[in-house]
């Protein structure tokens, strides 16, 4: 037996290879009992899992006491950070403070310069104070040469400490951003294994999926839990792909609205969007990820009247306890659930996972109480995530007319016609088992792994092809055998520039700068500062193996089709027809 498990804030979703579905709260304190509970005593023998504990660790702060180890002159690297501010024009608003505060910041001596030349021995390691519970490693230049890094880190590991050296999870140029991963890492280390280890004993084998799309053995993934910050949303992009591409519109936004976020990422060819790296909890994590763009808005997010007297929705949200009014466990503040119940876009005969019927009075005692109108916290909700869809889309140069928008999660069906109708995209598509797609999606991912090398000479490529091959062989060999599907690319950019494009080759560099950037520059030098290599084993199981839940009926707007997952809300003026792969296609009525 294959299940797929994925952890939200407010659910925990199971699937397995039958697409059988269960639908159980999720467990703030306690999420691998959420996971168990949804498990129903079943052992699989394979559990793709999604979660959320190493986000949740750091939104928080309840990560390890970290020590940081770097150079002598460079402690405080992790707080002086970049120039650019949070927020251009408040002068109130400050970058986190930093996971290690300064007198845990240790240096070293010794130095390379960034050939990998030595210009200065590397010293001993210094004394670890009490309070460490881990330890982050980075050195200069460690990227290109770890010689200095793997003489600490082997030191410190020799007297027992838990190290986690920036060579080992990213190896890439910018020591600034490579510090904070490396510390990001450490930080959630000692967090994240013991509830890998748990999930080790409800399963005879464990694979967990990375922010990059791709499942890896949970051993693995307690080694680099800052692999996991899109753990969850990458499973549900992942199969939104799928879905779009078998209901024929490879190009797509996957639309994720859960119970406490909304995350969105482009899909061109049927192919997520990549990006270098992300920010969580405002630290830059210079990891290979999807690029998914998240909001504070879902199903949960708590609607109020600011100070001004504007209507503000989210980012704070009911959870899973209280939850909405509607849940009738003791919410008593107004959510999008709660607005969309009251406005008749979800049955009152509803039932959402284990909870019994919704309460529309409840409901609408919170929205009255709090003096806010229901269609004005759809609408508020609503002109968000069509910001964050604008976001993927026309921000990275794609016209949103020619794309379709992919609904799913428990409240996305509900929201996605007014968020393609305000963009004029081409369709909304709804997969069979919307509301726990991101599940699905974990038993349909392949192994995935992802690793990257910043190249020594940017001005001069020659090499790099055998450099690329050498990483591919890598990478290759990291998911084992099998049908192994190796690809490579590389982070280029015009001799001058601070930032870079990844493409497949050097040549195709010019027209993806036109297309993110308006323009190109003939005959302008490129340089190479990174490469690429992904290699992915089959998945166990394809999209199209699980078969549809049910037979779908066309229908003509306004109505509300409600299925034991999700509920789509079909607005008056818009059709919903029956297309690939069993998914509802809603579209504008021609007229």
């Amino acid at each position: 037996m294959i299940c797929g498990v994925d952890t939200g804030g407010t659910f925990t979703d199971v699937v397995d290879e039958n697409g059988d579905v269960v639908k159980v709260l999720s467990r703030r304190d306690d999420p691998a009992g959420a996971v168990a509970g949804g498990l129903g005593g079943r052992r699989p023998d394979l559990l793709c899992h999604g979660t959320t504990i190493a986000t949740n660790a750091l939104l928080e702060r309840r990560g390890a006491s970290v020590v940081l180890i770097t150079n002598r002159g460079f402690a405080d690297i992790i707080e002086i950070a970049r120039q650019d501010r949070p927020s251009l024009y408040d002068q109130w608003a400050d970058r986190p403070e930093p996971l290690v505060p300064r007198h845990l910041r240790l240096e070293v001596d010794g130095r390379l310069d960034a050939a990998g030349r030595e210009l200065e021995p590397v010293g001993a390691a210094p004394d670890v104070p009490d309070e460490a519970e881990a330890v982050a490693v980075c050195l200069l230049h460690a990227d290109l040469d770890a010689t200095h890094e793997e003489a600490v880190a082997g030191d410190l590991r020799a007297r027992g400490y838990d190290v986690t050296a920036s060579h080992e999870v990213s190896p890439e140029f910018r020591e600034y951003e490579r510090t904070v991963t490396t510390v990001v890492n450490a930080f959630l280390r000692p967090v994240c294994a013991p509830y890998l280890a748990r999930m080790g004993d409800l399963a005879d084998d464990v694979l967990v999926m990375t922010s990059a799309g791709g499942l890896v053995p949970a051993r693995d993934a307690a080694e680099l839990p800052a692999t996991l910050l899109l753990s969850g949303p990458a499973g549900g992009v992942q199969a939104a792909a799928a879905a779009a591409a078998t209901a024929g519109f490879p190009d797509a936004v996957s639309f994720d609205m859960g119970g406490t976020s909304t995350d969105v990422c482009l899909i061109l060819g049927a192919v997520p969007a990549p990006a270098g790296g992300r920010t969580a909890g405002g630290f830059p994590i210079r990891l290979p990820s999807l690029d998914i763009h998240t909001i504070g808005a879902g199903g949960g997010s708590i609607a109020r009247v600011d100070s001004g007297g504007a209507l503000v929705v989210g980012p704070r949200s009911a959870g899973a306890d209280p939850g909405p009014a509607a849940y009738g466990r003791g919410g008593v503040e107004p959510t999008v659930t709660d607005a969309d119940l009251a406005l008749g876009r979800i049955p009152d005969r509803a039932t959402f996972g284990d909870l019994g019927r919704l309460d529309v009075e409840a409901a609408r005692r919170a929205l009255d109480r709090a003096r806010v109108p229901a269609q004005g916290v759809v609408d508020v909700v609503d002109a968000a995530m069509e910001r964050a869809v604008r976001l993927v889309s026309l921000e990275r140069g794609v016209d949103p007319s020619g794309l379709a928008l992919v609904a799913f999660g428990g409240a996305g069906p509900l929201h996605a016609c007014a968020v393609a109708e305000a963009l004029e995209m081409a369709a909304v598509v709804v997969p069979p088992r919307a509301g726990v797609l991101s599940a699905l999606g974990l038993v349909t991912s392949p192994r995935q792994r992802e690793l990257v090398r910043s190249w020594p000479t940017p001005g001069e490529a020659e090499g790099v092809g055998p450099a690329l091959q050498k990483l591919a062989a890598e990478a290759r060999a990291a998911v084992g055998g099998g049908d192994v599907e190796v690809s490579t690319a590389l982070d280029c950019r015009y001799a001058g520039q601070s930032h870079e494009l990844t493409v497949a080759n050097v040549d195709e560099f010019p027209d993806e700068h036109r297309r993110r950037n308006g323009y190109a520059r003939p005959g302008a030098p490129i340089e190479v500062v990174a490469l690429r290599a992904r290699a992915k084993r089959a998945a166990h199981l394809s999209y199209d193996d699980i078969a549809p839940a049910r037979q779908r009926q066309p229908a003509t707007g306004p109505a509300v089709l409600a299925e034991p997952d999700c509920t789509v809300w079909v607005p008056p003026g818009w059709t919903a027809e029956v297309g690939g792969g069993g998914a509802w296609i809603l579209r504008r009525s021609r007229s």
